[in-house]
């Protein structure tokens, strides 16, 4: 049985009192004393039975349901509905009572039931409004008598509502804005919720300038989502207010989660949030519908990749979840990292590699997975450059035993994580990850072109490229380099890629294994991930130095080294033989392009791996030159 709720109770109380009082003012205001007293009589009995029939109402139109402390204007909305109600009865009432069967005369009249509505939606709402504005003065002198920092906040006032409203609630504590600066020109010379738009971001200096030296001086800045969607106007703020020693935040994305109960702590800013396009938007509503009360396997789920794969699939419910890792710190960092926010998912780890077929094969039939995420990797071009072999083994024969495996446990779909290098590639790297996208291609039309109306397992993949943040991109060298105090190296002034989140790439995966497992005809094998426009690597470089506060090429210094081998200056999402199609799905398009048998397939593998067991890389390359479409081995610099 439910415990009944204290406050839920007085609020009923509370509400049964108003509409008691409502009803007498109105006789009062309306009658006087007198006319009061002469109906009297008639009130004693009205009135137990109408507030009786009025907390029915209440309940109806859900105004116990609402938390006062957030009252707002869906809540006088309800109140508005709720007391249309019962003004229309009390106008069929009257005229019920009215009429020759009864009194013959009105007991209320038109006057008294307008004063009734009036009186009563202020009685019902004004408590409830009273009661926020309290809330709301003691978080902000509370905040005050806790010293709270003065912020100035980054960004449109639409998103500052939001945040003020966090604060309100105790979701954010320990800051209290002072100022807006937002660019939109609609903002200008207004205010949200009491704090002023102080000016465009450019107008930082005067805005500092004019607050003094006193308390209410800015000793952060806390910068909303809509300032990550300026061109460049940012990174000039930033680079400023660290030079000022001002502490720089940004608020992350609420997903949808309510506030209440809960802390938001605020984030620093990275060079994630500056990426140059904007990011796409994610189904999580799909998303958690696909995912819930499933079992998942996660290859090289220790790995940066593999991790946020873990956390997106707990964060989406499923049932249970089996993380597979070479390496026993990574694995066990993963699984700590999993354990504190699991949940009812029942997770567990396991050291494997995914060269070891037999274990691998064992793995998965004990575990029996509905979805398999292939994310095991070597993926640092110079170094398969050099140690190719390991590329062989891992990429390609790796991602057949997974493959297998996956199909033997009757697991719904399995993914394997990709990367544009594989498109027309100068580098082992990229050949060994197409030639695992052509294996599980070709796996995937068999399995769809065979008779039976049986459960299949779907064999994907899915190409992204860079990842910001990742193991082994950029960002963390760069990082280092600046904390050293440079230079930034760069190997050429016009090398580009494409970029994307960890958190949005590995959301992006997992929407593709959706999209497949929907029995869509013709089936998609491989997914693209769409990353907008390629940027500069210089271009991060420079932002990098310029969010830690420093001018490029004054206070770091940014040294070009030179192409290494299996690198190329650009990266393409599709080969020449390649045709993209929409697939309906904000941020993925389907590569569409033939696939050899595969029978073919497996002769090429036999023969990839008797030149693995002679190390003859001649006779690999060439091989990997008659099955990668576009292959062209790059080792004039090796």
């Amino acid at each position: 049985m439910q415990a009944i709720n204290p406050r839920k109770v007085l609020i009923i109380i509370h509400d049964v009192v108003m509409t008691a009082a409502a009803v007498l003012v109105s006789f009062f205001v309306r009658f006087e004393e007198r006319g009061l007293a002469e109906r009297w009589d008639d009130l004693l009995v009205f009135l137990p039975v109408f507030v009786v029939y009025a907390a029915i109402v209440y309940h109806l139109f859900h105004l116990y349901r609402a938390k006062w402390r957030f009252a707002s204007l869906p809540d006088l909305f309800n109140i508005f509905r709720a007391v249309t109600v019962l003004t229309f009865t009390l106008v069929v009432l009257d005229y019920v009572l009215a009429s020759s069967a009864f009194y013959g005369a009105l007991l209320f009249g038109k006057i008294t039931i307008g004063l009734y509505f009036l009186l009563q939606i202020a009685f019902l709402g004004g408590p409830r409004l009273a009661y926020r504005y309290y809330r709301y003065w003691r978080t902000r002198t509370h905040a005050r008598a806790q010293h709270a920092a003065a912020v100035l906040l980054i960004g449109r006032a639409t998103d500052a509502d939001v945040f003020l409203r966090a604060i309100e609630s105790g979701a954010v504590q320990k800051v209290w804005p002072v100022g807006i600066l937002s660019d939109a020109p609609s903002d200008r010379g207004q205010s949200v919720r009491g704090v002023p738009v102080l000016g465009r971001l450019a107008q930082l200096d005067s805005v500092l300038a004019d607050s003094g030296a006193g308390p209410s001086r800015p000793v952060r800045l806390i910068c909303l989502p809509s300032a990550f969607e300026s061109e460049g106007a940012l990174d000039g703020v930033l680079t400023r207010a660290r030079q000022l020693g001002l502490a720089v935040n940004r608020l992350p994305s609420l997903d949808g989660r309510t506030l209440d109960g809960h802390t938001l702590r605020l984030a620093p800013v990275d060079v994630e949030d500056l990426m140059l396009r904007p990011r796409v938007d994610v189904d999580h509503a799909r998303l958690k519908a696909f995912a819930a009360g499933r079992a998942a396997i996660v290859t090289g789920g220790g790995g940066s990749i593999g991790a946020e794969i873990c956390d997106r699939l707990v964060s989406f419910g499923v049932a249970r979840l089996l993380v597979l890792d070479n390496s026993e710190p990574a694995l066990h960092a993963v699984l700590e990292r999993l354990g504190a926010a699991r949940g009812d998912v029942a997770v567990t780890g396991r050291i494997a590699d995914v060269r070891d077929r037999e274990r691998i094969h064992k793995l998965f039939y004990e575990f029996a997975p509905d979805l398999v995420f292939h994310a095991a990797a070597l993926k640092h071009v110079p170094i398969l450059e050099t140690d190719w072999q390991e590329g062989v083994k891992t990429n390609v024969f790796g991602s057949v035993n997974v493959c297998d495996a996956a199909i033997a446990a009757g697991a719904a779909v399995l993914v394997v994580v990709s990367t544009d290098k594989a498109i027309e590639p100068v580098s082992i790297l990229g050949a060994t990850k197409r030639l695992s996208e052509i294996y599980a291609q070709a796996h995937d039309r068999e399995v769809a072109a065979a008779k039976g109306a049986g459960p299949r397992t779907r064999l994907i993949s899915v190409r992204f490229g860079n990842v910001l943040a990742s193991s082994g991109s950029v960002v963390p060298k760069f990082k280092a380099q600046i904390a050293a105090g440079g230079p930034v190296t760069v190997t050429h002034p016009d090398m580009v890629r494409f970029f994307m989140t960890v958190r949005e790439a590995c959301d992006l995966v997992i929407t593709a294994a959706s999209h497949a497992s929907e029995g869509i005809v013709p089936p998609v094998s491989v997914y693209v991930l769409n990353m907008g426009q390629p940027v500069r690597i210089l271009d991060v470089a420079e932002r990098m130095i310029r969010l830690a506060g420093l001018e490029p090429g004054k206070d770091i210094e940014i040294a070009f080294t030179g192409v290494r081998p299996g690198e190329r200056l650009n990266e393409i999402l599709f080969s020449a033989e390649e045709s993209s199609r929409n697939i309906g799905v904000p941020g993925i398009v389907a590569a569409l392009t033939g696939a050899p048998s595969l029978a073919v397939v497996r002769g090429w593998l036999a023969e990839l791996e008797k030149a693995v067991a002679s190390d003859d890389r001649d006779r690999a390359e060439a091989l990997l030159r008659s099955a990668v479409p576009g292959f062209r081995g790059d080792r004039a610099a090796a």
